[in-house]
């Protein structure tokens, strides 16, 4: 097998902020694994708050390219293990070989990602639309630009939280669930679990910072009004069983974790725990979010919209339409390069 990469940075549509700091343009990998006349492709964002910028990334992929050459096709998960334990310190770069491994596999033996990984055809959970930290009359604008989604996911993190969902349930009826990024203390979320719980919203989404005591998370788990769950808390398999009891759930991404055979493993988890199951993007382009939806039959919530927020795309793909995820019908996890 033959492993290539090349640096892509993607406009967004308008600047996306939250409680962290605020994003112009998406940097990424897209990552290319050939065999024969068949390529799978797959996708990692840089990303300063996990520490991996385009020459982090590109040294660990360096040293896989190598090793890969030397091997024949095999499945993803034997190569994944193959992988990891080379590096095991970036599965940011580890989840975009994963990812075009399933793709690259899929197409080579004509059959969907999600067989590989052995779950059912198709999921019916919808996506959520997000809209990012920026001033009330901005954000009911951007949601104005994107009527009809079924469910919105809404950052905060800003001295006026509460306001912003007000301004925004009075524009629609849609469901709403609101992430603070780690900006809130215990006793905010608790307080603001009581008045967002009148808003109708459906659940809060990582309020604490993920090293905040345990004591902290158990506090705001027995006493928000809401379910609470992990996102920066949750970021790869042993992190699951640490958020049982301190969470209702958890959000996985595939960057954190190491790719599609990890994030699987981490849903059917969660499941076997009693927690909720959601998957995550970071502005990824169609690349990515095709390698997420292939989780769409594990999952209780999903968050594929990272690909509406870009001003161009690098790929075709699983497409989102107003929460709808619809499936490529090429094989694997059907992506096209456009780049």
């Amino acid at each position: 097998m033959k492993l290539f990469w090349q640096r892509v940075e993607l406009p967004l549509k308008d600047p996306f902020t939250i409680a962290r700091g605020t994003l112009r343009h998406q940097q990424c990998l897209i990552v290319s694994l050939s065999h024969q006349d068949a390529t799978g492709y797959g996708e990692v964002t840089c990303n300063s708050y996990y520490g991996h910028n385009y020459e982090s990334l590109e040294a660990s992929l360096s040293q896989m390219r190598e090793l890969i050459a030397d091997w024949e096709l095999i499945h993803p998960g034997e190569l994944f293990d193959r992988c990891d334990e080379v590096l095991p310190h970036d599965k940011f770069a580890l989840s975009a070989i994963d990812g075009a491994a399933y793709d690259l596999y899929g197409k080579v033996h004509k059959i969907p990602t999600t067989e590989i990984l052995e779950l059912p055809a198709m999921g019916h959970t919808q996506s959520s639309y997000t809209l990012g930290i920026d001033s009330i009359e901005e954000m009911v604008r951007k949601y104005r630009e994107q009527p009809g989604w079924p469910v919105y996911k809404v950052k905060l993190g800003t001295p006026h939280d509460l306001e912003i969902v007000q301004a925004l349930r009075q524009e629609t009826d849609a469901t709403i669930r609101v992430d603070a990024n780690c900006a809130w203390t215990p006793e905010q979320t608790i307080a603001n679990s009581r008045v967002l719980s009148e808003l109708g919203i459906e659940f809060i989404e990582q309020p604490l910072s993920a090293d905040a005591p345990e004591e902290a998370h158990r506090l705001v788990f027995l006493n928000s009004v809401l379910p609470v769950i992990a996102d920066e808390s949750c970021r790869t398999e042993p992190d699951v069983g640490k958020c049982h009891g301190l969470f209702h759930g958890i959000n996985v991404k595939l960057c954190k974790c190491g790719g599609l055979t990890p994030a699987s493993r981490m849903l059917k988890q969660a499941r076997e725990l009693g927690m909720k199951t959601m998957v995550g993007c970071m502005i990824e382009s169609t690349v990515g979010i095709s390698a997420a939806a292939q989780l769409l039959p594990l999952l209780d919530y999903a968050d594929f919209d990272g690909a509406t927020l870009l001003a161009e795309d690098s790929a075709r793909g699983v497409s989102i339409r107003n929460g709808r995820v619809d499936f490529s019908s090429i094989s694997g996890s059907g992506i096209e390069l456009l780049i």
